[in-house]
């Protein structure tokens, strides 16, 4: 049976972390990071993950390893439910179809997936409980302490899971040092400044107990968080399910219906809503039930977790040879027999004698094996190089190599040397920033990058790379001494095989090559060079009449930056949305943030380039709670909470009450970046900033209403969660140094929004997010000088865009006109 590991990604500024896949013919296994980026490098090489059941994360619980988890599952969960109904499909096809696959359906019906990873991994999952959401696909989550680490009566370390493929055993690892470097901790300031109000608000209290009272609430916690997970994707839960409420008691935005008392006939409800103008009747309104996991309003605050995970993984012992002389020898007959001790069981002979599997079989082997040891920083080397697991020899017989998964300076550190040096005669592979060139991950799109360069090259710039160059450029490497690898030491590779069956070896002929920039650059056919040619001489022709128009609006010098135009799907040509607006001596502001923004940001901006981005950054606008559009906003903020706060929380930070009396306090020589969007966008940061500090305590979390123009009925903006218990703190877009911020709801999903913003020089812009066209946002977008609008589908497409609440081409176009946008 064959089994192999390959190597999926390495650390590179399209993907942050190191994933790996076990492949087995019937089964995968995905192992290490899953960080931002990881599905769409899988795309880019074109591997499978169907198969995937159990994903065994590692290192910490941290965004640098977990970004991509939440897309990962959602495809999975996608793919899983695809497969299922295709097998439905083949049972429907009659009797004959039904009894082949009848056994295939019920496994694909019931797949269950499993993820492994430290502590806090299901708090990870369950603040993300408003914006995701699947039925039928049952999710386990298992939090990897040291209390997994057991014994059998005789001694020997027990696996911590295993199937009929592997034995894992996973250990947590922890820092030899207290206040280790790199370790999230409260003392950072993991916790916004808010906490302490907000918790007043929903009644936490200070946790002061005792230990007893600390691991009841933990365990309370834990039990909570499992349970929302399960909810978020193996719920019961129906679309159609509504119930009764008191209109005034509805909270908008929501769809709602009223029976009619004679016909009993259902229909939606047309008169005054909640919150507005007219005054609503004392009616009964149906309301759609969210669903199970979204009724849970807040998580109990969580602390960060030290522990970082490592596995040893290891095939079950290959039985030797079955050799049939012996079996006929042994008077055992030819048949079933024969299989059974093909498989391992004993048998009785025609003479009445027991034969066992050893008399008939050669000699056996141990499975084959390898460790996945990720390792932080250098603080976690002791504790990982003394783990007696390590030291097993039931445990590590098998074992042919160390994958390393490293920080900075881990590499070099004298402890590690020593123990590789004792283990040198395994393989050894290294992955790490510290020792990977910053190559190009995503070829396809870098391909088509180099040619549209060629014919536009001051709006197409080559992306940032380095084939050759290591240690990629890191601050955190700065007064590091990053030595090279010993010579038995592998460095990492995409599509490098490590197989384990049916030998052990380094297997180089999948790695991926690197991209010929050169070559793609000469492949452009000459008439396409030509033609572009001539049509930016036509446009010079007309650049008068284009620098006069240029010359007619405000801040003529703005630049857009597409980041992402792509779907929901990872795709190999177009990263998720994100929009960036530069606006020189204003700043810069992200529409949408979807997830490896930020990675897009480093191929397009050199690190000096990035960190003037970063520096500028004042706003991120998040439409609505689609994961494509925003799973990237926690690693930009951490980016520019590093490059402009050092990530540092405030020394002195401001209270709910100060907030609350004076809101400009919050703005004074704070530098603070707002994040604006729904309650639900912002309360996912909040409580996810009690897993890590990525910069929370320096955010200005804003909450904004959406405008009503039919009833001349602004947006207001508002600090969330509310410092005071009376109602919404206002800030007047001044603050943010705006002339105007309006958003309105639009047709799409819960929640979502379009927006206008205006800068004090009358530079306007409006940002569509995903939406049917829309009347209202026509209105507030009234004079824009730049719409920028979703045209999902082209025009002979319209049903689709129905369908699926999208804009056409035209439509697009439409709602430029309609506004009077300079520019669409």
């Amino acid at each position: 049976m064959k089994s192999y590991i390959q190597i999926l990604t390495t650390p590179t500024a399209d993907t942050s972390g190191t994933s790996l896949l076990l492949h087995f013919d019937n089964k995968r296994y995905v192992i290490g990071n899953v960080a931002e980026g990881t599905q769409r490098a899988i795309v880019q090489i074109g591997t499978r993950v169907l198969k995937t059941n159990e994903i065994f994360m590692t290192g910490r619980a941290e965004w640098a390893n977990t970004g991509g988890l939440i897309g990962m599952i959602l495809t999975l969960a996608d793919s899983s439910a695809s497969s299922a109904q295709s097998k439905r499909e083949e049972r429907k096809k009659g009797p004959k179809g039904f009894k082949q696959n009848s056994n295939n359906v019920v496994a694909a019906e019931r797949a269950k997936f499993t993820i492994f990873g430290a502590p806090n991994l299901n708090y990870t999952l369950a603040a993300a409980r408003r914006f995701v959401f699947r039925k039928g696909m049952p999710l386990e989550t298992r939090e990897i302490t040291d209390k997994d680490a057991k014994r059998d009566a005789a001694g020997a370390w027990l696996p911590t899971w295993f199937d009929d493929n592997i034995k894992l055993w996973a250990m947590a690892i922890l820092p030899s040092r207290s206040g280790a470097k790199g370790v999230n901790d409260m003392s950072k300031g993991t916790m916004s400044p808010r906490k302490r109000s907000f918790d007043m608000l929903n009644g936490v209290e200070s946790a002061n107990g005792s230990d007893q009272d600390e691991q009841e609430k933990r365990s309370m916690r834990d039990q909570l968080t499992k349970s929302v997970v399960s909810a978020m994707f193996n719920s019961s839960w129906r679309l159609d399910s509504l119930v009764e409420m008191p209109l005034k008691d509805v909270q908008l935005p929501a769809a709602l219906f009223v029976r009619d008392p004679e016909t009993k006939e259902t229909k939606r409800y047309a008169g005054p809503m909640p919150g507005g103008a007219r005054e609503v009747p004392d009616i009964t309104v149906l309301v759609r039930r969210p669903w199970p996991g979204a009724q849970i309003e807040d998580l109990p605050p969580t602390t960060p977790s030290t522990e970082a995970i490592s596995y040893i993984i290891r095939n079950h012992p290959q039985r030797g040879r079955f050799r049939p002389d012996k079996a006929i020898a042994l008077g055992v007959e030819v048949g079933r027999n024969w299989s059974e001790l093909t498989n391992g069981r004993s048998v009785v002979n025609k003479d009445g004698i027991t034969i066992t599997s050893d008399m008939v079989l050669e000699p056996g082997k141990q499975g084959g094996g390898v460790v996945i040891a990720d390792l932080p920083t250098e603080d976690y080397v002791e504790a990982f190089v003394v783990r007696e697991e390590l030291k097993s020899k039931d445990v590590m017989d098998g074992v042919g190599a160390f994958v390393w998964l490293l920080g900075p300076g881990v590499s070099s550190n004298p402890t590690l040397r020593r123990f590789m040096d004792e283990m040198k005669h395994l393989k050894h592979i290294v992955s790490s920033k510290y020792h990977c060139p910053n190559r190009l991950v995503f070829d396809s799109v870098a391909s088509s990058t180099l040619r549209l360069h060629q014919i536009d090259p001051a709006r197409y710039p080559i992306p940032i790379y380095d084939n050759d160059t290591v240690s990629q450029a890191d601050p955190k490497t700065h007064g590091l001494t990053i030595g090279p690898l010993p010579a038995y030491a592998t460095v990492a590779e995409r599509g490098q095989i490590l197989q384990l069956e049916p030998t052990f070896e380094l297997q180089e002929h999948q790695i991926v090559p690197v991209l010929d920039t050169k070559a793609v650059i000469e492949e452009t056919p000459g008439e396409v060079l030509q033609l572009a040619t001539a049509a930016q001489e036509a446009i010079n022709e007309d650049r008068q009449e284009l620098d006069s128009w240029a010359d007619s609006i405000p801040n003529k010098d703005a630049e857009i930056i597409a980041l992402g135009t792509g779907s929901a799907l990872p795709s190999k040509y177009r990263n998720v949305s994100a929009t960036l607006l530069r606006i020189p001596g204003q700043g810069s502001y992200l529409f949408d943030c979807g997830e490896n923004t930020l990675g897009q940001l480093r191929r397009i901006y050199r690190p000096h380039e990035l960190a003037e981005v970063l520096q500028d950054l004042k706003m991120i606008w998040i439409s609505h709670l689609h994961a494509d559009h925003h799973t990237g906003t926690v690693s930009v903020i951490k980016a520019w909470y590093e490059e402009v706060h050092k990530a540092t929380p405030p020394s002195n930070p401001l209270s709910a009450e100060d907030i609350a009396k004076i809101p400009a306090l919050a703005f004074i020589n704070q530098n603070r970046l707002a994040v604006v969007s729904s309650d639900s966008m912002l309360h996912y940061l909040h409580e996810y900033s009690s897993v890590e500090d990525f910069g929370y305590s320096r955010i200005a979390p804003l909450s904004i209403t959406p405008a009503q123009p039919n009833e001349r009925k602004p947006s207001s903006m508002s600090w969330f969660p509310p410092p005071s218990p009376t109602g919404a703190t206002v800030i007047p877009a001044s603050l943010l140094n705006l002339r105007d911020v309006q958003a309105v709801a639009v047709q799409h999903c819960h929640g979502a929004k379009a927006v206008s913003v205006t800068f004090p020089t009358g530079f306007k812009v409006s940002y569509s997010g995903d939406c049917r066209p829309s009347k209202a946002f026509a209105r507030i977008g009234k004079g824009s000088t730049i719409l920028i609008h979703e045209a999902t589908f082209d025009d002979e497409l319209r049903g689709d865009a129905l369908a699926k609440k999208h804009s056409t081409t035209s439509e697009a176009l439409g709602v430029g006109a309609a506004m009077g946008a300079r520019a669409t």
